[in-house]
């Protein structure tokens, strides 16, 4: 986390967002905020949104109405490669790369050195503890082992923010619930805020707030241990 920033800091503000998509609007008048402290499980079933909603938030989509901002990172993420972790569904790895070189790349893309890159990536890898695997390609990996390499190739820049899109759903149970511990030590020891979507109500019983989703808005209507999105 950025030495300046406290846990009271802000990653993201959404006002009234929108995302369209020819005839669809999959985001509606969304208005939401991210603090480092946050610990937020979107949910809702498939086509509520949460996908749509969690790429403005991370910066690779850009809102087709509203307003998305970034304060305690200082402008868009996309200006700040780096700042934002992202942990895909599939891990989606790089297949002609090892497990240490897809950690060290998007270290690279964010402007570092190769040496600087390479001491990231090893840092991750021994912080989820997954250094054996290093010099194994994908294809030498169990689903787990891979979506834990996708952890680790997040958190490898030092994120301020985690974004984490239904990175339990291929998983069984017991390989899911240790890839959230792993998730959520990690974040915490980052010091970062961490945004993840799930339509599992265990995983997000996990988390300290919820946002349900339907038809593209954030229900007001929630749980009641559910907090209120602003």
């Amino acid at each position: 986390m950025n030495a300046d920033m406290g846990h009271d800091a802000t990653v993201f503000v959404g006002t009234h967002l929108r995302r369209v998509f020819g005839p669809v609007t999959a985001v509606r008048d969304v208005s939401c905020l991210v603090t480092a402290a946050d610990r937020i499980a979107v949910t809702g079933a498939s086509g509520s949104g949460k996908s749509t909603l969690l790429q403005l938030i991370a910066g690779i989509d850009d809102p087709s109405g509203g307003h998305a901002a970034w304060p305690a990172i200082d402008g868009h993420p996309r200006r700040r490669p780096g700042r934002i972790g992202i942990v895909f569904q599939s891990p989606a790895l790089l297949p002609t790369l090892d497990v240490h070189e897809n950690v060290a790349l998007p270290v690279l893309l964010a402007g570092q050195t190769a040496d600087t890159a390479r001491q990231a990536a090893s840092e991750a890898l021994r912080l989820l503890h997954l250094d054996n695997l290093a010099d194994r390609l994908p294809h030498q990996l169990s689903g787990g082992q891979a979506q834990r390499v996708a952890v680790a190739r997040a958190v490898a820049t030092n994120p301020d923010l985690v974004v984490a899109d239904e990175p339990t759903a291929a998983l069984d149970t017991a390989t899911a619930a240790h890839l959230l511990d792993i998730l959520l030590s990690t974040v915490d020891r980052l010091g970062a805020a961490l945004v993840l979507a799930t339509h599992d109500n265990v995983t997000a019983g996990r988390l300290h707030t919820r946002w349900p989703m339907a038809d593209g808005v954030i229900s007001t209507r929630t749980l009641a241990d559910t907090d209120p999105p602003c």
